[in-house]
């Protein structure tokens, strides 16, 4: 089975971007006249949502190797909500894309297996076992240790599955707990590097071809000091690189998350795509995606612009 790090690679180098497309959708920030054609109730919701979504990845599919959605933008409204979800899954796939799940799952025993198997492994029946979420990989929490972070290594190398730990997060109160002192072996390191030391513990009996772990972390844009030391402690990690945009990271920040070799970094974006018309005067409401495209393609610019700069563009 291909390792996932090998299957992301592959779809960076097709589509020569390093772009991710988080889908967090808000109904409130839904365009009007896709809001104006569904019943307004939540089973409206979830069609108007799924509407958005699949023409968004219909907008940017050729453009980018990965999409992101954030579970919590489908749980809020509820099975309609998870409908959608699933929905998004799939067409995703359909068009070729990876998907990768924000969901920052975390917990022990039977209960981190049961998340595992519902989202990237199967789910057993009583002759024979099923997919359920199916995405290709998922971000977890760290926060109780391997207990909590097994299970997901058991399916990511069953399946070809993937996982990103959190280690420092793009928020700015991420410093209020992962900047906090650790003493490991007599040294004193910051938490997020002593989680950093674990995710590249974690990922030694899942790395591909490409030399990249199945094992990644979550590394935010906003914090390009604190990349350039992480990127040192996790070589083998590919980070998933939010806060890029909306949150403030910019093009310039991120460059200290790839290694060497142009790679191991895949740089997310959701507001600033998903509701790109509300910005660009040149797009009205009902040419959502349009806009979307737009904001994807001047991304890809950007940071393949800094890349370039940095002598890391390998296209």
């Amino acid at each position: 089975m291909k390792n996932f790090a090998d299957k992301l690679i592959k779809e960076i180098k097709k589509k020569k971007s390093h772009v991710i497309v988080g889908l967090d959708p808000d109904y409130d920030k839904l365009p009007q006249s896709l809001r104006k054609a569904y019943a307004v109730s939540i089973k409206g919701v979830g069609a108007a949502i799924s509407e958005f979504n699949c023409k968004l990845i219909d907008a940017v599919y050729e453009l980018v190797p990965s999409i992101k959605p954030q579970i919590a933008f489908y749980e809020r409204y509820g099975i309609e909500g998870v409908k959608a979800f699933i929905k998004t899954v799939e067409y995703g796939k359909q068009k070729g894309l990876i998907v990768i799940e924000d969901a920052k799952r975390n917990d022990i025993g039977s209960t981190a297996t049961a998340y595992s198997e519902g989202h990237i492994g199967r789910v057993k029946l009583a002759t024979h076992s099923v997919s359920i979420y199916d995405v290709d990989a998922i971000t977890v929490n760290p926060y109780l240790g391997a207990d909590g972070i097994n299970p997901f290594l058991h399916d990511v190398n069953k399946y070809g599955k993937g996982i990103f730990v959190l280690v420092k997060t793009s928020n700015p109160s991420s410093k209020d707990l992962q900047d906090l002192e650790v003493v490991y072996n007599r040294k004193r390191l910051k938490l997020y590097e002593m989680v950093a030391r674990l995710v590249n513990e974690w990922g030694n009996n899942s790395k591909g071809n490409s030399g990249y772990s199945s094992v990644g972390a979550v590394v935010g844009a906003t914090f390009p000091k604190e990349a350039k030391i992480l990127r040192k402690l996790m070589p083998q990690a590919y980070f998933l690189v939010p806060g890029y945009g909306t949150q403030g990271g910019k093009a310039s920040d991120i460059i200290n998350c790839f290694n060497t070799d142009g790679y191991g970094a895949l740089i997310a974006a959701s507001r600033s795509i998903n509701y790109a018309f509300k910005s660009d005067k040149r797009f009205k409401d009902h040419e959502f995606a349009d806009a979307a495209r737009e904001a994807v393609i001047r991304m890809n610019k950007e940071i393949n612009k800094e890349l370039q700069k940095a002598k890391l563009l390998k296209w």
